[in-house]
């Protein structure tokens, strides 16, 4: 159990920064990328580089849909292997990074709009796994995972996201793990090698997602089925696409964005993702 002196103990290690740490949304993908050589893993590390070394990375995860929020509050999560039909080298992957239960505790005092449960039985699925182990291999920074609620919407999400940016000014990476354009139904399986095939609803929607990004314009992102029937094609459930809510609610005034690893995969799916950084 945490203690408060613990808790005092964490917080008072972690002075505010004069630069806020970049905010990331990560299209996932196939849990393939998880130990495989591909592009989009490749970029992955490469984000490691460019980025500063967090205090601790806080990943909210298309793959943990919940009722009610949580967020994992354990001394060392578990590496959740949450999928079927892969390679056995795929379930052999174990990424033992700690957690941090004294910033799992401040986290939940910093979320004033919902009752926030410290969880000890999930773990980091491969929503998280898959791209950090592979920006952070030596797997020496405390890794957690907030939940998404299921039974709120998108603007629900985006104004929680608000109340977590003060951990920016504490080093802490958020990133949420999800895809933009996330239809299973329709892939074109015979085409997943090919990365410049998308359907034109995907690649038009992905670019429309991408142009309301870059200018500020949340708010047609945050209310996506008033933008059509791509839209609703694009985001069939919502769990994939409710991550990009936490980034873009957490982004500041001074925030620049940039996108990485926008390339669409099997026709009905694209790995775009969002930096933003001051």
């Amino acid at each position: 159990m945490t203690t408060l002196s613990a808790f005092k103990t964490f917080t008072d290690s972690l002075p505010g920064q004069d630069q806020l740490m970049p905010v990331l949304f990560v299209g996932h993908g196939s849990p393939m990328n998880g130990i495989e050589d591909t592009e989009f893993s490749r970029r992955w590390t490469k984000l490691a580089s460019e980025i500063p070394v967090p205090t601790a990375v806080l990943v909210v995860s298309a793959h943990w849909f919940t009722r009610g929020t949580r967020i994992t509050a354990m001394d060392f999560p578990k590496t959740i292997h949450d999928f079927g039909g892969f390679p056995q080298a795929l379930f052999d992957v174990q990424y033992p990074a700690p957690g941090q239960p004294a910033l799992a505790l401040e986290t939940t005092k910093l979320i004033q709009s919902a009752q926030v449960e410290l969880d000890h039985d999930w773990g980091l699925d491969h929503g998280t796994w898959t791209i950090v182990r592979h920006m952070y291999p030596k797997a020496n920074i405390p890794v957690l995972q907030l939940s998404i609620d299921y039974s709120k919407g998108p603007q629900y999400h985006y104004e929680l996201a608000r109340e977590l940016y003060a951990l920016r000014k504490k080093g802490v990476l958020i990133i949420g793990s999800g895809n933009m354009v996330h239809n299973l139904r329709m892939v074109a399986w015979d085409r997943l090698k090919d990365p410049s095939y998308g359907y034109d609803w995907a690649v038009g929607m992905n670019d429309t997602f991408k142009s309301l990004i870059e200018s500020g314009d949340h708010k047609p992102l945050i209310n996506y089925s008033t933008l059509g029937k791509e839209a609703l094609l694009a985001i069939p459930t919502p769990e994939h696409y409710l991550p990009l809510m936490y980034t873009l609610g957490l982004q500041g005034p001074k925030d620049k964005v940039s996108f990485f690893n926008d390339k669409a995969v099997g026709g009905s799916l694209t790995m775009t993702s969002v930096k933003l950084a001051a």
